[in-house]
């Protein structure tokens, strides 16, 4: 339909990254994608034209909290962990002006503040009470959008000369 998404876009990033040898369809396809993103056919929808404004309130909330804890203790601290397990119990507040996010952080800091605080300890004290597994886990990248069209273009780079028409 004329977007990469974000997700469609980690995708073909993740395609890339893994890559060993691409057949005729793939690199085909790869070539196709690389052209569209160029020519405009295609584009890359934006990371964000909206904002949830509970993340910044969880994120403010959960950063002081674990500051606190681990200066008191030999406790280290996951702050993503926390954070996206307390946004999974609370409301999203998105937001696509600055007067909409102000008025979402005025919202929550009357209606919300203590549910939002209520979460951030519950998810502290479930981080401090896990076990550590799957250590090999791998965090989400940050992505400035261009990365796609560049793992794409290196990619056909490499590959090129085996499809080349002679």
């Amino acid at each position: 339909d004329g977007h990469l998404t974000p997700a469609m876009e980690a995708e073909v990033g993740r395609i890339c990254d893994n890559a060993s040898e691409l057949s005729i369809e793939e690199y085909m396809s790869l070539d196709r994608l690389m052209g569209a993103l160029l020519t405009g056919e295609v584009i890359a929808v934006p990371r964000k034209q909206f904002i949830n404004v509970m993340e910044e309130l969880v994120l403010t909330d959960v950063i002081a909290k674990v500051a606190e804890i681990e200066a008191t203790s030999e406790n280290s601290l996951d702050v993503g962990d926390i954070t996206a397990y307390a946004l999974n119990r609370l409301p999203p507040l998105y937001a696509t002006t600055e007067e909409g996010a102000k008025y979402q952080r005025e919202r929550a800091k009357k209606e919300l503040y203590s549910l939002i605080s209520q979460q951030v300890s519950e998810a502290i004290s479930r981080s401090l009470d896990r076990p550590e597994f799957f250590p090999e886990r791998q965090a989400l990248n940050k992505s400035t959008g261009n990365e796609v069209l560049t793992q794409v273009s290196t990619l056909l780079q490499v590959y090129a000369p085996s499809f080349e028409q002679k």
